[in-house]
Order: C-alpha cells, then sequence, then structure tokens
C-alpha cells in the first residue's frame, strides 16, 4: 500500500510539473499570428543555400503550430539580388540571402570577407563569420532597415570560361568575366587583366549561354546546379574568395513580431543554417566529381596560385583602407590564432 502510494504521489508530482510546463507553452501560442511570410534568393533550389531555405521555413512552421508559413522563391523568380535588397529594406520582402559583397553598399565593413585568398579553409571562415568580427556587422545592419539572422555559406568560388583552361594568371587576361554589381570584384578581375562585366545573378546563364560574357566565378555547388556546363567548357579550381551568404529579414517584418515569434525565428535560422553548412561541405566533393565528367577541369600549381596571390595584393591594400583598419586587423588577429591553435 505504501508502494503504491509513493507511486501515485509521483504519478502526480510528474503529472504537476507537466501541466506547468504546458502553461508557458498556451501563453506563447496566443503571441504566434497567422502569418505568411517571403524569402528570396537568386541561387537555384537545390543548391545548399535552396535547401537550407526550405529546412528554415519547416522549422519556422514546425515552432510556431503551422502559424507562421514561408513561401520561398529561388533562382531569382522575384528579380536580383539588388531588388530583394531593396524589398526587405522597403517591407515587401520578409528575408532573403545575398553574397557579403552586396551588403557593401550598406556598410563597407562587410567586403572584408570578399578579400581574395583571405581564408585557407571554410572552418577559418566560419569562426571568423561567426565571431565577434562577423556578429558586430550583421548587429548594425538594424540601422539600416535590416535584421542580421546569420550567415550561412555558398564555398569557395572558381573561375569557369568558354574560352580556355586557366592554370595561369596569363590564361585570365582579355576574358570577359561576369561579376556580380560589387567594387572589390569588379577590381579584383581587372587586376587579374580580364573585362569586368557586372551582372545580377539571374541573367548570367543566358549571357553566357549568347558569348555575352566568356566566363564567370562561383561556388561549385553553383555551377553545377546552375547548369552552367551546358554553357562552359572549362573550370578552373582558384578557390579565391570564400563566400558567406548572411540571411537577412526585414525589420519592418521583425519589428512587427511579438518576442515569441522572434525567438521562432532566430532558433529555425540557427538550426538551418547548421544543416546548410553541412550541406555544402559533403557537397563540394562531390559536385567536383560530377563537374569533371562535364567539363575539363584544371587544378592551379602551388607556384601559379603564389602569382595569383601576388596580383591582387593592390586590391587588398585598397580595401583595405576603405574597410577600415581597425576590422582589417581584428580578422587579420583571429585568423593568427586560429591557425596558431592548430
Amino acid at each position: 500500500m505504501q508502494k503504491f502510494s509513493l507511486i501515485r504521489r509521483a504519478g502526480l508530482v510528474v503529472a504537476a510539473v507537466a501541466l506547468v510546463s504546458a502553461l508557458p507553452l498556451a501563453a506563447q501560442a496566443q503571441d504566434i499570428k497567422e502569418r505568411t511570410l517571403k524569402f528570396t534568393f537568386s541561387v537555384a533550389k537545390d543548391s545548399p543555400l535552396g535547401q537550407g531555405a526550405y529546412r528554415f521555413a519547416e522549422l519556422v512552421s514546425q515552432k510556431s503550430g503551422g502559424k507562421i508559413k514561408v513561401d520561398v522563391f529561388p533562382a531569382g523568380v522575384l528579380g536580383g539580388a539588388t531588388q530583394d535588397l531593396a524589398g526587405l529594406r522597403g517591407g515587401t520582402i520578409d528575408f532573403s540571402s545575398m553574397a557579403t559583397g552586396l551588403l557593401s553598399g550598406v556598410n563597407k565593413e562587410f567586403m572584408v570577407f570578399d578579400f581574395p585568398f583571405l581564408f585557407n579553409n571554410a572552418q577559418e571562415a566560419i569562426a571568423v563569420v561567426d565571431g565577434p568580427v562577423g556578429t558586430g556587422m550583421m548587429n548594425k545592419l538594424q540601422q539600416h532597415g535590416l535584421v542580421g539572422l546569420g550567415m550561412w555559406e555558398l564555398g569557395f568560388r572558381n573561375m569557369t570560361n568558354s574560352k580556355r583552361p586557366i592554370t595561369r594568371p596569363e590564361d585570365i587576361e582579355g576574358l570577359k568575366m561576369r561579376v556580380f554589381p560589387s567594387p572589390i570584384y569588379l577590381d579584383l578581375v581587372k587586376a587579374l587583366g580580364a573585362n569586368p562585366v557586372p551582372l545580377n545573378f539571374p541573367e548570367l546563364y543566358g549571357a553566357l549561354e549568347s558569348k555575352a560574357v566568356d566566363g564567370q566565378e562561383n561556388p561549385l555547388a553553383i555551377i553545377e546546379t546552375s547548369k552552367f556546363p551546358e554553357v562552359q567548357k572549362y573550370l578552373s579550381l582558384t578557390k579565391h574568395v570564400y563566400t558567406a551568404m548572411p540571411v537577412l529579414m526585414s525589420k519592418k517584418t521583425w519589428d512587427a513580431m511579438s518576442e515569441t515569434e522572434r525567438r521562432i525565428i532566430v532558433a529555425s535560422e540557427k538550426e538551418a543554417r547548421t544543416v546548410e553548412r553541412r550541406i555544402s561541405q559533403e557537397q563540394e566533393a562531390k559536385m567536383l566529381e560530377m563537374l569533371r565528367k562535364q567539363m575539363q577541369v584544371s587544378e592551379i600549381a602551388p607556384a601559379q596560385m603564389a602569382r595569383l596571390r601576388q596580383k591582387v595584393q593592390p586590391v587588398i591594400d585598397k580595401y583595405s583602407k576603405e574597410v577600415g583598419g581597425t576590422v582589417v586587423s581584428e580578422v587579420n588577429a583571429e585568423l593568427v590564432k586560429l591557425r596558431a591553435a592548430k
């Protein structure tokens, strides 16, 4: 009888704890409104970023009990990154993701992540963008009508073209290379002797197909999922820039949300970021294997890579002054620590 009494008493305690735990959830549910939000980006839906965006939408729906729906618009169907940025600031778009270079018009500090040959690997890049430097930059975006949730990735950029293999700096000279509209990318391509052609991403495939441009530079996953091998013959593994992709939210949407809704957004983005990065890094080797079957792939010998680095050093020097010495010093100091810890 005493044993039964103890079991019954334990059961009552568990039930009471469950009831108390449920009360805040019920209260929180009242703070969640029925909403349909838009998430736009320029790359393909089956790219790592696309898969991350769809995972984010699933998580938001789950955590909000189905009340908050996120509609995903990939491949620039609502416009390019320039239009997305304007839509975020105006409140007509709720979420988007774009390369750090495209945010340089909002905050020049973001250009530091586009310095050529800055990072040796993805682990270094993630440590810096998730660390104090990257977090500080994202926090500053609120004064520009944006909320920086976190930085996803596309990986390291490589060059493709329809003219010839690139194995040395001289092979780049004279090529018409598409770059997205960012001053540092224009100067980077010029420093390598090519002719930069600024284009938004949705226009790129058509420009390659019509030979309006000879080549472009993007991470392997974007090259493959965007079907660039159909219109490009040569791939060169230059790995000249690591592309971080800040996930941004309209401050107007953010300000209209309750604290509960904001917690759902923040938690969902953090989980989706982990998934997106894992997919990106897992896919890189697979994508290279697939691209080798479709394109002529060239490696860059260490001596030629050193020559490429030398040619772009004036670009780094120029933009170090524009970005600001403090930010550049903080990034370099973080990299020194990371490399010393190995």
